[in-house]
């Protein structure tokens, strides 16, 4: 599965961006991406799963014998509707459950609703996040605030305790965090205190839930090609994404899918309270 350095021009989209539109096309795996029954007979809950990472780990999820439901945002339903069909063409379910994960209440029904079309739950990953970058702490709305920690902390931090009733031993939850929770932009000043927030929750979860069977772990993905770049990014700083790794690319969805795939298997059954860093060699520590 290696891939090239993908020739990435600027462009911009308008939040919350679409698969359809990007330049080059992102590779979640459809063609590139080989099952080896890793998963088989786990149910998986998968936010935003509509596009970028969270595709790619619902369609590797899928081709490695685990069914899937898949969360996301009302107006992404043309996206959702592409991953469900990857997904069965995988030979396996895919529950599409559009939701706006900002208050506790819409958390516990996503799980309700994914309990309901798996007739179970195995693993949890909290995948779906905003951001949206400025240039000064200005220029930063209260509004957005409220938005990027609601999305990417406290709805993790809600449909975690929502689900977990339903987790059983050898069960596992992932969150995605950043390369930016070690690494800061100051355009992404709130979106990487998230990812730090996340990452400390981990940690936390990890401990707590330990004792139950199940592991927490989480994955820290550096610059990789989906939907929420150009659609939160100025035009210029689009162009040559990831070209400042050591690798000097941007990685692609499916790179990033193969770590959620070990983290969900039983290969990784002593491995929790982790995070495993997929940048490019940016460092994680």
């Amino acid at each position: 599965m290696t891939q090239d350095a993908p020739n990435i021009p600027a462009q911009q989209q308008e939040w919350p961006g679409s698969t359809e539109e990007l330049t080059p096309t992102p590779d979640h795996g459809e063609t590139s991406y080989t099952g080896r029954e890793r998963l088989v007979g786990k149910r998986a809950l998968i936010t935003g799963g509509d596009s970028g990472i969270g595709r790619a780990v619902a369609i590797t999820f899928a081709k490695e014998g685990a069914d899937v439901a898949i969360a996301y945002l009302p107006q992404e339903q043309p996206d959702a509707e592409e991953t469900r069909k990857q997904v069965e063409a995988a030979g396996r379910t895919c529950v599409l459950l559009p939701t706006d994960q900002r208050t506790e209440q819409a958390n516990i029904e996503l799980v309700d609703k994914a309990l309901e079309g798996l007739g179970g739950l195995d693993v949890l990953v909290n995948n779906a996040a905003y951001q949206m970058t400025h240039p000064s702490l200005e220029d930063f709305p209260g509004e957005q605030i409220e938005r990027t920690f609601a999305t990417n902390v406290f709805a993790t931090f809600w449909l975690t305790k929502a689900a977990v009733a339903h987790l059983g031993p050898g069960s596992a939850v992932i969150n995605t965090t950043s390369i930016q929770a070690f690494e800061p932009s100051e355009p992404l000043l709130d979106y990487a205190a998230t990812k730090a927030a996340l990452n400390n929750l981990t940690v936390n979860l990890a401990a707590q839930l330990g004792p139950r069977g199940i592991r927490v772990n989480a994955v820290a993905p550096g610059p990789i090609w989906t939907p929420l770049i150009p659609a939160t990014m100025p035009e210029e700083k689009v162009e040559e994404f990831g070209g400042n790794t050591p690798l000097g690319r941007a990685g692609q969805p499916v790179e990033v899918a193969t770590a959620f795939v070990y983290l969900a298997s039983d290969e990784a059954s002593y491995v929790s309270g982790t995070v495993l860093g997929v940048t490019g060699g940016k460092p994680v520590f």
